[in-house]
């Protein structure tokens, strides 16, 4: 039997009209005894239809999702949809106010905590929220990501496939619709602990992306998921057609990560200086990068070399690395 939660929210999912409120946390500190974790959540609501979670603050330094949702929370209002419409842009709140991507309270990331756990640290316990509370429900699910401070991305929207093969044909659907030039399928899945991963168990239409990284704003970026967004809306069945952009957009490429060889890692620890550029083609066995080291000059760098051929959608973005830390990763041409 699933342990009940211990948020709580004055927020009431099952009446109309707009309400912008919170989902609070007990997290007593010597600061505040009976002090909370305030996380804001609007609930838009008009009459029975769809339910749509929209979800960003995942990782805390990745900044397109949480401005697109901030600006949908002031505009969106219950006469423009049928349903609910559901939009928590820093569901990680301390990560998100620290800009980092894991909490600065437990040090968890929030993306491997799934299913979480009502009585463990407030990562854990939020993750259980959401998957406990919030995936229930609704039927369509968006998690808006970017490569946060350490990692460069082709903006893309994304996918995981789950082994369902009616689940995984309306979330392509859903990915052709959210219109972004770049679609991404993760055919390999590296943690069973991502809200994705824990959304296909619920049977949740489900999509991701990366949509810049730096630490920056992507305008690019965050042009993609601001159309995008309304695009998800309209294939939800929320918003009618004509809610849909005015701009046209480009049939999506979509590409996928097959496995683990498409990842380069760093081979020591020093500074990284990439020798290809993002959105490059390249052959297995062409040379990725290279690691120097400041604190012995005269030593010759060690060489990166990618193990598999395809396109260059990730770079690292900062330039010390230690051994094994991702410096970048391919994408091939999904043929499903």
């Amino acid at each position: 039997m699933n342990k009940p939660t211990r948020i709580f929210t004055d927020v009431d999912y099952e009446k109309d009209g707009k309400q912008i409120g919170w989902l609070y946390l007990p997290y007593s500190t010597t600061r505040s005894a009976y002090g909370n974790i305030a996380i804001p959540a609007t609930v838009i609501r008009n009459g029975d239809g769809p339910s749509v979670l929209l979800m960003a603050g995942n990782h805390g330094d990745e900044f397109e999702g949480q401005i697109g949702l901030c600006k949908l929370i002031r505009t969106l209002e219950p006469k423009d949809i049928r349903g609910r419409v559901i939009v928590v842009p820093g569901i990680n709140l301390p990560a998100a106010l620290a800009s980092a991507r894991v909490s600065p309270i437990d040090g968890v990331n929030f993306n491997r905590a799934f299913p979480g756990d009502p009585n463990g640290t407030p990562t854990y316990a939020i993750a259980h929220y959401v998957d406990s509370v919030l995936f229930p429900m609704v039927e369509f699910f968006l998690d808006l990501h970017s490569g946060g401070s350490s990692l460069d991305y082709m903006p893309f929207v994304s996918m995981r496939t789950s082994g369902d093969g009616a689940l995984d044909g309306r979330a392509m659907a859903a990915l052709r619709a959210f219109g972004a030039p770049l679609g991404m399928v993760w055919a390999h899945t590296i943690d069973a602990g991502f809200a994705q991963t824990a959304a296909l168990r619920h049977g949740l239409v489900s999509l991701g992306g990366e949509f810049g990284g730096g630490g920056s704003v992507s305008r690019e970026g965050l042009q993609i998921v601001e159309r995008g967004i309304r695009r998800f809306l309209v294939h939800a069945g929320c918003m009618p057609a004509e809610a849909l952009p005015t701009e046209v957009s480009r049939p999506t490429r979509v590409v996928e990560v097959r496995n683990r060889d498409y990842f380069v890692l760093a081979p020591d620890a020093g500074l990284f200086e990439p020798l290809v550029a993002l959105g490059a083609n390249v052959e297995a066995g062409e040379v990725c990068g290279q690691v120097h080291f400041v604190d012995d000059p005269g030593r010759e760098p060690v060489v990166a070399r990618f193990r598999a051929s395809g396109t260059v959608v990730s770079q690292r973005h900062l330039g010390r690395v230690e051994r094994g830390d991702c410096v970048a990763h391919l994408a091939t041409d999904w043929n499903g």
